[in-house]
């Protein structure tokens, strides 16, 4: 059993994406695979008031094995903020308990799992805990998406540093470039290279105009799921 924790330097910065085609590069070794969002935000509602969230849709979509949107989340949010915001809006606390219970179930049925996680790294889901608890309580290896933006130097070291206090296995990074214009994203990339180290830079995800099939984008990381 196999199982990653895709976190981000911060919300917003392709964790979700990314995870899908982790969730396919495993597959094409031959991994069961499984994607795993414990806590979602922004869910939407389709005509004839059905639920759904995108992000969990997704990751259910990119999964080799058939799962329900109830296997991939356990705890689901309309509102677009910190989950523990939400938390108390909606009167429903977050259980890590709850969370790995959820995991566990998941274990029996993939032998790889990624699991996306929510916001960056300290991101409240409690009164007490962030998520990062919640990984820690899992020893969870960890594979961090760094956003090629202004500020992301800043916001990958620090979270690099967090990760390493926290005494958890970060296993490689990856470089995630959104926006089409790429501005001074090789320098960022040059500087990220050196500050990172001794962390493997795993891949570089380019700014892409089709993103239907992401199995066909498996080639941009290098992971071996050791």
């Amino acid at each position: 059993m196999k199982c990653y924790l895709v976190t981000g330097t911060d919300t917003s910065v392709g964790k979700t994406f990314i995870s899908g085609i982790l969730l396919n590069l495993a597959s094409s070794m031959g991994y069961k695979t499984a994607g795993f969002k414990p806590i979602a935000s922004g869910i939407k509602k389709k005509k004839g008031g059905k639920i759904y969230n995108s992000d969990v849709l997704f990751l259910k979509k990119n999964s080799s094995i058939e799962l329900t949107e109830k296997e991939v989340n356990v705890f689901s949010f309309t509102e677009e903020t910190s989950p523990y915001i939400a938390s108390i809006i909606n009167n429903r606390k977050i259980s890590t308990k709850t969370i790995s219970k959820h995991f566990n179930f998941l274990k029996k049925k993939a032998n790889l799992i990624i699991i996306e996680g929510v916001g960056g790294w300290y991101t409240p889901i409690t009164k007490t805990k962030t998520f990062a608890d919640w990984v820690k309580t899992e020893n969870l290896p960890i594979i961090l998406i760094v956003y090629l933006k202004t500020g992301c130097i800043n916001h990958a070291i620090l979270t690099k540093k967090a990760i390493k206090n926290d005494n958890l296995n970060l296993v490689g990074w990856i470089a995630n470039n959104f926006q089409k214009k790429k501005l001074y994203h090789k320098e960022y990339l040059i500087d990220l290279k050196k500050r990172l180290l001794p962390t493997k830079l795993l891949g570089i995800v380019p700014f892409l105009k089709n993103k239907k099939n992401i199995a066909e984008n498996i080639k941009y990381i290098n992971f071996q799921f050791k």
